[in-house]
């Protein structure tokens, strides 16, 4: 159980009620709650802008809501319990939810797309666009194998979080579970910071890529599958209209950076395979056409930040609360 530090003076009971309900958030929640409430401010601030803002705005409050009622209700409830599991694992929905709310904000907001700078900074670095020169490796053997590669980054998070959470290593997920989320949250701001598109759309053809970069029997139901979770529906002509400007950074390679690093931080069992396929996305997001070499490079210095600060903001809300 936790209590607040001596914010709350006895006499103010209003005050202690607040504290009552928010001294079993963990950081993670905090961290969350705070970026709904950014999201819902831009959403107050540009209003004229976003169409669906009142939606955003009264959908967050209802999600802030129950991520404090959760936690007040469930934290100690014993972790084989439905509502204590719930409790600690919805932030896998939480990410989720954020990345399709940003899908009707960042266009709207930013009105244009970055793509022509990237692609002039990657071919200043390299004197070639890197997705047309590694074309020429190409393979539907290769193709195949890292789109499913490509197509396993959710998984891999909840492989590594049910190993902590099946050898009772609770300390440890919940701040695995506070590297991810934030991890998440900022590059979600990357996205507002620079919108772009991909390679896929920009340096290639999108409605012939199946044929340009073929696999062999899964890769073309992959595509589809991840073209819907970014919003694309089947067979429209004009699928860059469709799309999440979800570019810079690379969530995959950020997020899969930050995957590692718990995994090699907590030595978990499953962190020699983790490296391996940890290596493998990265690879694979230039390679599928997904990603500039430049947002990889954005990636990394992302990881950096998220490893960096959030220690501080872990101890920071810690502070506020002990255990009794």
């Amino acid at each position: 159980m936790f209590t607040l530090i001596d914010e709350f003076p006895v006499n103010e009971n209003g005050l202690m009620i607040l504290a009552r309900y928010i001294q079993n958030l963990r950081t993670y929640d905090v961290v969350s709650f705070v970026f709904l409430a950014f999201l819902s401010i831009l959403n107050l601030l540009f209003y004229t802008r976003v169409a669906e803002w009142w939606i955003l705005i009264l959908l967050n409050i209802v999600v802030s809501g129950l991520i404090i009622y959760f936690a007040y209700r469930f934290s100690d409830l014993p972790a084989n319990k439905p509502l204590r599991i719930i409790r600690d694992w919805y932030p896998v929905g939480m990410v989720i939810y954020v990345f399709q709310q940003i899908y009707y904000m960042v266009y709207p907001i930013r009105g244009r797309d970055y793509d022509e700078l990237l692609i002039e900074i990657d071919y200043w670095m390299f004197g070639v666009n890197p997705t047309e020169w590694m074309a020429q490796f190409s393979h539907p053997v290769l193709t195949e194998f890292l789109q499913i590669v490509y197509a396993t980054f959710y998984f891999l998070f909840l492989i590594a979080g049910y190993e902590m959470y099946r050898r009772k290593l609770y300390r440890e997920f919940y701040y695995f579970i506070l590297i991810v989320v934030y991890g998440f949250y900022l590059s979600y701001i990357g996205y507002f910071l620079v919108p772009a598109i991909g390679p896929r759309f920009t340096l290639h053809d999108f409605h012939t890529k199946n044929e340009d970069l073929p696999g062999l029997f899964l890769t073309d139901i992959i595509r589809e599958l991840l073209n819907r979770g970014e919003s694309i529906p089947p067979g429209v002509a004009n699928p860059e209209d469709y799309v999440h400007r979800d570019v810079f950074p690379s969530g995959h390679t950020q997020l899969t950076l930050v995957l590692m690093y718990g995994v090699w931080l907590y030595r978990l069992h499953c962190r020699k395979i983790m490296y391996v396929i940890g290596v493998l996305m990265i690879f694979s997001t230039v390679y599928l056409w997904y990603h500039y070499v430049i947002d990889l490079i954005a990636s990394v210095v992302f990881f950096a930040v998220t490893i960096a600060t959030a220690p501080y903001i872990d101890r920071w809300w810690k502070g506020r609360v002990i255990r009794r």
